[in-house]
């Protein structure tokens, strides 16, 4: 199909650059000689290392002659590299370099043990019945089994990340735009390029990069409209939230959460996780390193996480406390 398109001589083609040099080198007939415009949106995630060499490719075969535009919310020292594109008196416009988010978006935290996550997080979704929520992970396996855990305590909820089919991604997103579920958890892969009407709050369940917070809470409070972020932070995962802080410049409020109802949450919490993880969902899902234990590279030192004090570099105190 894409294919009988091509070949009616298209004036615009939107593409990513992996298909659209499949389609370069495999489709008789079909070139970019005659191209006067090249617009590579999101440039910093097109040099991620599964798009770089495909666009280095492209660049090579199309006209020299052309005018270039280069989009990012976040222009990074890698974009950079992209100048080769535009060989002839670049312009660049900057509407702002710091990381920012939109005032009428509401965003919290909630500091608590890493053992005590999943059911901070079904904490918070009983308190939203009904709002479209997004839940943010780290790893493919861990939305697929945040998904499967949510669905075995009886919410609607659905997945997408990166090892999925473009079909069944495709599927998920529609079911959850059409409101016939109210929460998707997904990887960054789902933190730029979506509009989704209606959605009310996204949940950090991993926390981010400052970077790739300020996309995330993007998809919600869009367009004037009014939305809320909370990012669950554990022990282990503190100096990168610390580093989100500094990065935007203030702290985020903390969200305060009911010691009695996490630990009358937790049995049924840890029975709907075991059999997520145990359970076979027909997507090759192993048990993410995330949901065993460790911090990798931000792990701290910390025996008991309910004794936790820490000080950021902001000189704000840290406490997990009963």
């Amino acid at each position: 199909m894409q294919a009988i398109s091509l070949a009616r001589r298209p004036h615009i083609i939107v593409a990513t650059p992996g298909r659209l040099m499949d389609h370069l080198t495999d489709t008789k007939g079909f070139s970019l000689n005659k191209i006067k415009y090249l617009v590579l949106d999101e440039a910093d995630v097109l040099l991620n290392m599964e798009f770089e060499k495909s666009l280095n490719d492209i660049l090579k075969v199309i006209p020299k002659e052309r005018r270039t535009y280069l989009f990012s919310a976040t222009m990074t020292d890698k974009v950079k590299k992209l100048q080769r594109a535009c060989l002839k008196n670049p312009v660049k416009l900057e509407v702002s370099s710091k990381y920012s988010t939109v005032d009428t978006l509401k965003e919290e935290f909630c500091f608590i043990p890493a053992n005590d996550k999943d059911c901070c997080l079904v904490y918070i979704l009983n308190k939203m019945p009904g709002s479209m929520i997004m839940i943010f992970t780290d790893e493919c396996c861990t939305a697929t089994i945040l998904a499967r855990m949510l669905r075995n305590l009886g919410f609607q909820a659905v997945f997408i990340h990166g090892k999925m089919s473009q079909d069944k991604r495709l599927g998920a997103l529609n079911v959850f735009k059409s409101k016939a579920c109210n929460i998707i958890t997904c990887t960054d892969l789902a933190s730029r390029g979506l509009d989704i009407q209606g959605l009310d709050v996204v949940i950090n369940y991993d926390v981010p990069t400052p970077k790739s917070y300020v996309h995330r809470v993007g998809r919600t409070a869009r367009a004037g409209r009014s939305g809320y972020a909370v990012s669950l932070v554990d022990q282990y995962q503190l100096r990168r939230f610390v580093d989100t802080e500094n990065h935007l410049g203030r702290e985020i409020s903390k969200r305060e959460v009911d010691g009695w109802e996490i630990r009358i949450l937790k049995e049924s919490v840890c029975d709907a996780k075991r059999n997520a993880l145990n359970g076979d969902g027909g997507d090759g899902c192993k048990r993410p390193r995330s949901m065993i234990g460790g911090g990798g590279e931000d792990e701290m030192d910390v025996r008991d996480p309910w004794a936790t004090s820490r000080r950021g570099s902001r000189g704000r105190k840290w406490s997990l406390s009963r």
